[in-house]
């Protein structure tokens, strides 16, 4: 497969994940999923060892994006920029937080790569 097709796979993709990021409770509101289900609550336990597993699937994705060619850097930053707030649109705290820690993390990749953030 060629890089032109992967790329444009790849957009694809993302456009696919972030629409259902709306959609399935990425967004602010109840998610439909979860409406119908009976979900119980998450035990203190659960949510350290949840916490564990964010912590290390953001350092690893930090050394990926690390070592990771710059259009990866540039798609992290311009996934952060598709989900911040619309000018005129309702913020909602989470997203706006998301897309500022998503921006981070492009720039802690670039510390580690020697680079100085832009």
């Amino acid at each position: 497969m060629s890089d032109d097709r992967f790329e444009k796979g790849s957009i694809a993709q993302q456009q696919r994940s972030l629409s259902r990021w709306d959609n399935e409770g990425g967004a602010p509101g109840p998610s439909p999923i979860h409406k119908h289900l009976d979900l119980p609550e998450l035990k203190n336990a659960e949510l350290v060892q949840l916490r564990v597993r964010v912590i290390a699937l953001e350092n690893l994705l930090l050394a990926l994006l690390a070592q990771g060619p710059d259009r990866q850097l540039d798609a992290a930053r311009e996934l952060a920029n598709y989900i911040s707030p619309r000018p005129g649109s309702t913020e909602h705290p989470l997203t706006v937080q998301a897309a500022k820690h998503m921006t981070d993390l492009v720039e802690r990749a670039l510390h580690f790569r020697g680079t100085p953030p832009s």
